[in-house]
């Protein structure tokens, strides 16, 4: 059974949202960060990335960057750029980016579900990453930015909570906004909350699709809170965490590509009759791949099609059977030495939203580039069921969640931080 909580919600008024709204702390870097919010005061990058106020030579993870972000977002508060809902209640959040809608639910979810696996993660995290999140959260005794879940969506009592929640979105909204990249970002309040506890009731699992260091940072900051609490009672915000929970149909799931820089010593006509052993390689024209099972390859100026034989391919296993493991496993590794693709500096990653022209740009001097067919949201979920974990890089969402249009506080527990 699925709890999701109410909260009082920290938000900008419906004239200051454009201005607040900003890019997740961990898509931009300090330096695009700091060019982004110039002349721009209320952007919510003061707080995720507050170093941008700091002297350049600042450590990103120096306790001035978490206490500059403490300050900046009171600062907000005081100043009316984020004001205080009165009561506790749900709110709707559309994203629409080329036409396709994704609306969820905003809400808090609790940090005990996370701990016993009812919220599923797919990924592993850097324990430096979630220090860096805990510090963040327990500093500014808030949750900043809500972590990108997903559920599938059954009917129940005749209807799906897809179809609740655009009945819902026929009332004013609370915002309505086309951010830079062109994503149209619209928020709700929901009147009547009953009913979507109640479905979410019925829900035995809920998955991160994004988010995955800003979950077991909460969990972190929640057990760092309920330790340092004499008082400790379970109810605590502290003990739960912001989300925006999607139906999982509902996803778009972008490629993560691979550059490798160089053909480990082999000519570009001996990596390709490599590739003739592997699968049907055939030229072709660039572009993401049509269907599973086939990768695009740029090498020594063209693009060609490569496809994996499906009689090879065990496709009950939900980890073996994913193309950025058949990649991994028959071209990286074997034929490329990437053995370890989260350490090896001759690979890099390249969001699929950035276009196979970035691609071969990048790869033009001597090396290859691969643009993968996309992940689906059913293999993505049928991992986590797995309790397997994702090869490194396998999933780009778009669009992102802004930051800023709805903040969670919760108690300050003096101690936590130690």
């Amino acid at each position: 059974m699925i709890r999701i909580h109410p909260f009082a919600a920290l938000r900008p008024t419906a004239d200051h949202a454009a201005e607040v709204a900003s890019d997740p702390y961990d898509v931009i870097s300090t330096a695009e960060a700091r060019d982004r919010a110039a002349g721009k005061p209320r952007s919510f990058l003061h707080v995720v990335r507050s170093e941008i106020d700091l002297p350049p030579e600042t450590d990103c993870h120096a306790a001035a960057v978490y206490e500059r972000a403490d300050h900046n977002l009171r600062g907000m508060i005081a100043a009316g750029t984020l004001v205080r809902d009165p009561e506790p209640g749900l709110y709707l959040y559309r994203q629409i980016r080329h036409g396709r809608a994704q609306m969820g639910i905003v809400c808090c979810v609790e940090a005990e579900q996370y701990r016993s696996e009812a919220i599923r993660k797919h990924e592993k995290t850097r324990p430096d990453k979630e220090d860096d999140r805990t510090r963040h959260l327990l500093v500014t005794a808030c949750h900043a930015e809500p972590v990108f879940l997903c559920f599938r969506d059954r009917p129940s009592a005749g209807s799906t909570l897809a179809a609740r929640m655009q009945a819902d979105a026929s009332s004013a909204p609370a915002f309505d906004f086309v951010a830079p990249d062109g994503v149209q970002h619209t928020g709700w309040q929901v009147r009547d909350a009953a009913p979507y506890l109640v479905a979410f009731r019925q829900l035995d699992l809920l998955y991160i699709a994004d988010g995955h260091h800003r979950s077991a940072g909460a969990e972190r900051a929640a057990s760092a809170s309920a330790q340092a609490n004499p008082r400790h009672t379970g109810g605590e915000e502290y003990g739960r965490f912001l989300a925006v929970v999607f139906p999982h149909d509902q996803l778009r799931i972008l490629p993560y590509n691979r550059v490798v820089r160089d053909l480990n010593g082999l000519t570009s006509e001996e990596f390709l009759e490599q590739l003739r052993n592997v699968g049907d390689l055939r030229p072709s024209q660039s572009g993401e791949p049509e269907h599973r099972g086939t990768v695009r390859v740029f090498v020594s100026g063209g693009w060609w099609s490569l496809t994996f034989p499906e009689a090879s391919i065990d496709r009950a296993d939900p980890i073996a059977s994913l193309d950025v493991s058949l990649l991994q496993n028959r071209i990286l590794a074997p034929i490329l030495g990437i053995g370890d693709p989260r350490t090896d500096t001759r690979i890099e990653f390249v969001g699929g939203i950035r276009g196979c022209d970035e691609l071969a740009q990048r790869a033009a001097t001597g090396g290859v580039a691969f643009s993968m067919h996309a992940t689906s949201p059913d293999e993505l979920l049928a991992v986590a069921d797995a309790g397997e974990i994702m090869p490194p890089k396998s999933t780009w969402f778009e669009p992102k969640l802004r930051s800023g249009l709805f903040v969670h506080e919760f108690e300050r527990i003096p101690g936590a931080e130690s």
